[in-house]
């Protein structure tokens, strides 16, 4: 008989315990965004792999991995981090009453979900973050040394030495796990250099990329602290745009030159056209009488220059024979009459 029931609650015993794993391995969110290494307690994480409650996240140095949890909360964790899923406890499908993580170090951002936001809290080494409905960025040094820029909203954050309120957007804390804390104003990059880590707050400066709208809530003028944006606002001066610039004017000038330059060079100053057209040689028209003339002169030599003397002398012989004719004529007529 007590063999039997031995028997029985042992077998009850191990199937209660079966089921506590899976009660403590409930998933309450998944990934939508890996790259590079992202792990969870049961090895790599990819897209659309669950996260389960009491899950521990890390990402390599440079990791990035993106999270929705079920009320709707988003959470990027960033290069070389590390954060637990501390408590999630239900309300229903849409919100919860508790949701908590713990950032051990790393880069995040924090966009809030469905569920109220006393509902939310952020433990870090140097405080805790009480969130009220709010997104912002939060980074965690390996001494612990925590920095938050609120980026929507309003959050507070209270540690050792005391409380701060964010309250505008872009406001900055800085605290330190002794107590140090800074007052709440604007970041600006000269925040790097107090967490000595110019790859802190990637999100804001450029470095790390994130996806869908949690990626568009950036700015905050931390931009040009990364240094490839740098690189890429170099070449732009290089391009030069001061030639293009005075091109407008040369092309202006030449005009103003051609109009100098064409009362210099006119039309009729060139050589062949100085003379009329008449006096080229073989143009010369006028020369024609002359040459007429000429050759209506002729040399007693016979030559074609003497052939108009040649004619009036033939005319004084034809007039000659006229005369000798008349006087033979004559002497006939006297001869005729004297016989008579």
């Amino acid at each position: 008989m007590w063999g039997w029931r031995s028997v029985s609650v042992a077998t009850l015993c191990i199937a209660l315990n079966g089921a506590w794993p899976a009660l403590a391995a409930e998933p309450v969110g998944q990934a939508v965004v890996v790259k590079t290494q992202v792990t969870g307690q049961s090895g790599p994480i990819e897209v659309d792999t669950r996260v389960h409650r009491n899950e521990r996240i890390k990402t390599s140095q440079s990791g990035l991995g993106q999270f929705v949890f079920r009320d709707g909360t988003k959470l990027a964790v960033g290069w070389g981090s590390s954060v637990v899923i501390d408590k999630y406890v239900f309300d229903d499908s849409q919100s919860v009453k508790k949701l908590t993580i713990r950032a051990a170090k790393g880069t995040f951002r924090w966009v809030s979900g469905n569920s109220n936001s006393s509902a939310y809290q952020i433990l870090t080494p140097a405080g805790t973050i009480g969130v009220r409905g709010t997104a912002f960025d939060f980074y965690v040094g390996p001494d612990g040394t925590t920095a938050i820029v609120l980026l929507n909203g309003a959050a507070r954050f209270c540690g050792p030495g005391g409380c701060r309120q964010l309250q505008q957007r872009c406001d900055c804390v800085v605290a330190k796990p002794n107590g140090d804390m800074s007052a709440a104003r604007r970041v600006d990059p000269s925040i790097l250099a107090t967490l000595g880590n110019q790859r802190a707050l990637p999100f804001l400066s450029g470095n790390q990329r994130l996806a869908g709208g949690i990626g568009m809530l950036g700015g905050c003028n931390m931009a040009s602290v990364a240094p490839e944006r740098k690189d890429r606002t170099r070449p732009p001066p290089a391009v030069a745009p001061a030639p293009q610039r005075q091109d407008p004017p040369q092309r202006q000038a030449e005009p103003q030159k051609e109009r100098r330059n064409k009362p210099d060079k006119p039309h009729h100053d060139k050589p062949h056209h100085d003379r009329p057209h008449h006096d080229k040689p073989h143009h010369d028209k006028p020369d024609r009488p002359d040459k007429h003339d000429g050759h209506g002169r002729h040399d007693d030599d016979g030559k074609p220059g003497n052939h108009g003397l040649d004619h009036r002398g033939h005319e004084r012989h034809h007039d000659r024979d006229r005369d000798h004719d008349n006087d033979r004529n004559h002497d006939r007529g006297h001869n005729f009459n004297r016989g008579r």
